[in-house]
């Protein structure tokens, strides 16, 4: 065990002093990240990588992952935020520690002291050097580089989120994900200024959100694991709002299976955002795609770092 962590650290370090292609996503304020969301046909489709982009070596939801997404392909991260026994917001997906850590039990029963001496498992169970995050590292870290579609977990007060957002100035690069009219709502009374991904999957549910005083050009929709309806597409599209199809479960799998050739078809279909498991393989066939249909955004900066 102590050779792979080992392994793990060196693998690591060379990747952060070796010279590495990134492809950053900037917005110069709030009002940029607005703009950028207001669909046309010329729109530059992106890949969320789900809960960070997690491949061999490298753990779901840890900064380290992160970056090397980036080194990749431009990214809106997925990410996950839970609470410590002591209210300290830190990344994780699961309720408990034991799938992704060397740790056990509840996470909300543990202390961030005790938290942060954790090491993060990959998702073949290979123990890391890497540390929980916290909220703060993470928001800190994605200035200038990624933009974040932040999945707040059970217990987890909105009113938090957006405090630790606004105080790293991270609102242009923050997306803030709810479930049901009524977080977005509530998302929308605190900070009317943020973007929120809401899930859409009929015309019902986005006259719900408009009822509830959230307009159109806050909302990127979410519109479930399974490719919609044309006609939702082009209602909400209608309205220039953006929107994400989850991948990551069946249409992973089936692409996989079948060929990557799929993920254009889901783009072709009305999809703008994949949020998916295999971020990889999924970005570069829209890097192909948005090559050949010429398709640019000014907000995209590819560097060597």
């Amino acid at each position: 065990m102590k050779n792979k962590i080992l392994l793990t650290a060196i693998v690591t370090l060379c990747f952060f002093t070796t010279r590495a292609q990134q492809f950053a996503l900037k917005f110069k304020n709030v009002e940029a990240l607005q703009q950028f969301f207001q669909w046309s046909p010329e729109r530059y489709p992106l890949i969320s990588a789900h809960r960070g982009g997690p491949v061999a070596g490298f753990p779901e939801n840890a900064i380290e992952t992160f970056a090397n997404s980036l080194k990749h392909h431009p990214v809106i991260i997925e990410c996950d935020v839970a609470l410590s026994s002591d209210s300290v917001m830190v990344m994780m997906h699961d309720d408990k520690l034991d799938r992704t850590t060397n740790g056990s039990g509840p996470i909300g029963l543990k202390p961030y002291e005790e938290l942060k001496k954790l090491q993060l498992k990959d998702n073949g169970g290979v123990l890391t050097s890497f540390h929980i995050p916290t909220l703060d590292q993470v928001l800190a870290w994605g200035k200038d580089k990624v933009v974040y579609t932040i999945d707040v977990k059970r217990g987890v007060p909105y009113q938090k989120i957006i405090e630790a957002v606004r105080k790293n100035k991270a609102e242009r690069y923050s997306v803030i994900i709810t479930y049901s009219a009524t977080q977005a709502a509530e998302v929308h009374r605190l900070a009317p200024e943020m973007m929120i991904s809401a899930s859409i999957r009929s015309a019902a549910d986005l006259e719900r959100l408009n009822q509830m005083g959230i307009p159109n050009n806050r909302i990127v929709a979410f519109v479930g694991t399974s490719s919609a309806d044309a006609a939702v597409y082009e209602l909400l599209h209608s309205k220039q709002i953006w929107c994400i199809l989850g991948t990551m479960g069946n249409l992973d799998k089936s692409a996989a299976t079948n060929g990557d050739k799929l993920y254009k078809e889901l783009i072709e279909k009305g999809a703008d955002i994949l949020s998916s498991d295999r971020s990889f393989e999924s970005a570069e066939v829209l890097k192909k795609y948005s090559k050949e249909k010429n398709l640019r955004t000014k907000h995209l900066n590819e560097k060597i770092n």
